[in-house]
């Protein structure tokens, strides 16, 4: 495999991962994950995110998470904003870095926003042109890049013309995701080659969701491509509620021992991050959903 030398793995756990619990997590475990993950040698630790309660009640303390993390110089910790009042609460918190989330399906994009994709773009254009006035870094997710649970197969033009809709649009970088992880290494590398030839492979991360068991070989076939960037969950943790059937995320301890392995630096302690997701696992009550976790700490048992 022609893999990058070094890559970034962007922790999104401590929200994509946690929006997705049945019951709500107490916001000093939230705290405590947090802390436990950036000291890993994560650079980027996802927290939380600032969408209305209704919509998401178990990051309803996303104020009191920020105000309670212990941050680590060099981790930077972004957060969600669905619009500008997400914005405005994001902006009160003192936050450097937001993400907006938008949909390659006009389907995902009526069932998850309530709007068109054009009407998505319109609400996130205030978003990020006020964001990048206060001086933020700005992310833009594109989900449902590989297939959408409401409309079937997602038309490849369609992810080429989001991409670079949110890029004109002001933001720094694009994470393009594979929400309901029907993807496989052909499909994820033709369409990155698809968006590359439109938008700059360095701005460009994947989100490779385990429905199928192809989270991990669809972002090492991503990094063949050139992409450098990608998105991944202690423990396997989260998925989306609003894909049916949608498995959780790949597990951010599967990642980083396939790449060491594979010879690509992480910066990250594999030991301290199964650690961490040991002890969240006991928080939640639950086994964690990654092979390597499971089999170091049964090895660690031995």
């Amino acid at each position: 495999m022609q893999l990058p030398e070094q890559v970034t793995i962007v922790e999104v756990g401590p929200r994509d991962g946690l929006q997705n619990e049945p019951g709500t997590v107490p916001t000093a475990v939230k705290v405590g994950f947090i802390d436990r993950l950036a000291r890993t040698g994560l650079q980027v630790v996802e927290a939380t995110s600032f969408v209305h309660p209704t919509w998401v009640p178990q990051l309803a303390d996303a104020a009191e998470v920020l105000a309670g993390i212990d941050p680590v110089e060099g981790v930077r910790y972004p957060v969600l904003v669905p619009n500008e009042r997400g914005l405005d609460r994001a902006l009160e918190s003192g936050v450097d870095e937001v993400a907006v989330f938008g949909a390659a399906s006009e389907a995902f994009s009526a069932k998850n926003l309530n709007r068109t994709i054009d009407e998505s773009l319109e609400m996130f254009r205030p978003v990020v042109a006020r964001a990048k006035d206060a001086g933020l870094r700005v992310r833009g997710y594109v989900s449902t890049v590989c297939g959408c649970p409401y409309q079937g197969d997602v038309p490849v033009a369609d992810v080429v013309r989001m991409t670079v809709a949110m890029l004109e649009l002001g933001c720094d970088e694009i994470s393009l995701g594979d929400t309901i992880g029907v993807g496989t290494p052909g499909q994820v590398q033709d369409l990155l080659a698809a968006v590359a030839a439109e938008a700059p492979v360095e701005r460009l991360a994947v989100h490779m969701h385990d429905t199928y068991g192809q989270g991990l070989v669809n972002t090492l076939a991503a990094f063949e491509t050139g992409v450098t960037i990608a998105d991944s969950s202690a423990g396997g943790l989260g998925g989306c509620p609003y894909a049916p059937g949608a498995k959780g995320n790949l597990a951010t301890e599967d990642l980083v021992y396939a790449l060491h392995g594979s010879g690509v630096a992480t910066g990250v302690d594999l030991d301290a991050l199964v650690d961490t997701t040991a002890w969240m696992a006991a928080k939640l009550g639950r086994p964690p959903a990654s092979r390597a976790a499971e089999a170091i700490l049964a090895k660690r048992d031995r």
